[in-house]
């Protein structure tokens, strides 16, 4: 097994680094660069960087700068379909990014909410083993949609589905009803320690963890440097540790946890195995700044 198609966001990254707290009606100094990014680029990128190959990504940019972002999963090993909005700028992220290395989020979704079913070809199956939403396509109406054809294509040729839901701020206005009525029939559901207290109700990881896998077919929650933890049928069935590093920057954290995961899961990995390579590869995106891992 080898080919993954990620479906979902690629978006410009303003990642502004800063000391101390922001100051209100004045000026914060930090350190700012523009980079690409956005889950699902970041997940295929990262997916790639952990060894999985014929990793592709299905997106909707804008034509401000489409070429740009083409170029650099081209980089990253990624093979992008890009959907250009002639119409819509490429979605934008500000990421702040505190002395401890966490980060707060100012989003501009752009052209990655118009992706649509019109957009979505059963033929891009094709080659592929593994199919991986990224949760922010589930939570306009449009998105639902082509998420929809999607895993019911995915079902229909035998390639298991994951979803990582990506945000507890847009899962909180889209409603957990809503989010897991467009996620059924996933056979992986990667939620951090957050979404995953949202969408089971239970407060402990473990709790959560089962909770979830009682409605799709494995849950693996993630725990940031506390590791990760997989459910499957109502019982825990694997743990892995963090990885020590020195954190810089955790925007992406989450996506290289699932891209390493996927990969590992690719190569044949136990979900054992499958989780340790999620948490090494989080633990390489938090020690760079940016949401995907170096090139060159």
């Amino acid at each position: 097994m080898s080919g993954l198609l990620v479906i979902g966001n690629v978006v410009t990254d303003v990642v502004a680094r800063h000391r101390g707290p922001l100051a209100p009606n004045t000026d914060t100094p930090a350190r700012i660069v523009l980079l690409p990014g956005g889950a699902a680029g970041n997940t295929a990128a990262w997916a790639a960087r952990s060894g999985a190959r014929e990793v592709r990504v299905l997106a909707r940019v804008g034509a401000d700068s489409a070429d740009w972002h083409r170029a650099a999963l081209a980089a990253a090993g990624v093979t992008a379909q890009l959907v250009v909005a002639a119409e819509q700028p490429t979605g934008v992220v500000i990421a702040l990014v505190d002395e401890t290395a966490e980060r707060s989020m100012v989003t501009d979704v752009g052209a990655a909410a118009g992706l649509r079913l019109a957009d979505w070809d059963p033929v891009l199956l094709a080659g592929v083993d593994f199919l991986h939403l990224s949760g922010y396509l589930l939570f306009p109406p449009a998105g639902r949609e082509l998420a929809r054809a999607a895993i019911a294509d995915a079902r229909a040729a035998g390639v298991p589905v994951s979803v990582d839901p990506a945000s507890t701020g847009f899962l909180g206005a889209l409603g957990v009803p809503v989010f897991r009525a467009a996620a059924s029939g996933v056979d992986v559901l990667i939620p951090n320690l957050e979404e995953a207290r949202l969408l089971s109700g239970e407060a402990e990881p473990e709790a959560a963890a089962i909770a979830l896998s009682r409605w799709v077919g494995t849950a693996v929650v993630k725990l940031g440097a506390a590791g990760a933890i997989a459910a499957r049928a109502g019982a825990v069935i694997a743990r892995a540790p963090g990885v020590p590093t020195a954190a810089v920057d955790s925007t992406g954290a989450g996506d290289a946890f699932a891209g390493g995961y996927l990969a590992a899961l690719l190569a044949g990995a136990d979900q054992q195995r499958a989780l340790a390579a999620g948490c090494a590869a989080g633990a390489q995106a938090v020690a760079v700044v940016g949401a995907r891992p170096a090139v060159g």
